[in-house]
């Protein structure tokens, strides 16, 4: 009986390393530099209450089938209805991702990672991007998303094609770095400091 009991615990402590993932399923990740597009509608916090039991449905960006499990979105469209709209990005638990708006007329086939960080790439602080909690939508404007939990880290852009208040968020995006934590490291290949964005 004890062997048994202990070959189970040792069976149910490499399931739980593996982050609950059985040996044949596969995390997809995002593919890296590619430019894609998604609409973000309504608002999270504009809805019926009868929509929030329907969980975040077409408010939030899921970057891989690993976020949309964990049910932890990469990026929610956020505001009161009648309110401004905003972008968050910690959305539970130990989350701690960052935003920054890095202005208008920020053309995303020209960012790569480090262009995110800093766009004219010179040592002067202003230069430097700020990053906090949450950023305002703005239309024309892009944005830089560093993302930071236990369970995944990366970086990716996106640019507003077209807001309309509390209705809907246009976007396209493309990753510059994804990776899951939980249970070892997957990342999707092809990281470059300085490879920039195509269709």
């Amino acid at each position: 009986m004890r062997k048994l009991l202990l070959a189970l615990t040792a069976v149910c402590g490499l399931y739980l390393l593996a982050g609950g993932r059985g040996a044949g399923q596969k995390i997809e990740l995002p593919a890296l530099h590619q430019i894609k597009e998604v609409t973000l509608s309504p608002s999270y916090s504009c809805r019926p209450d009868e929509e929030f039991a329907k969980g975040y449905e077409q408010t939030a960006l899921f970057l891989s089938d690993f976020s949309r499990r964990r049910n932890g979105p990469d990026l929610l469209f956020n505001g009161a209805c009648r309110s401004e709209d905003y972008f968050q990005v910690e959305t539970a638990g130990d989350d701690m991702s960052l935003i920054a708006d890095l202005g208008a007329d920020v053309r995303l086939e020209d960012l790569s990672a480090i262009r995110a960080f800093n766009l004219e790439r010179v040592h002067s602080y202003p230069a430097y991007s700020k990053f906090s909690q949450v950023a305002k939508v703005e239309a024309g404007h892009t944005y830089a998303v560093l993302l930071n939990s236990s369970e995944k880290r990366g970086l990716f852009v996106f640019t507003v094609a077209e807001h309309v208040p509390n209705k809907l968020a246009r976007l396209r995006y493309a990753v510059k770095a994804y990776q899951v934590t939980q249970g070892g490291q997957v990342s999707s290949p092809g990281f470059s400091w300085d490879q920039r964005n195509g269709g």
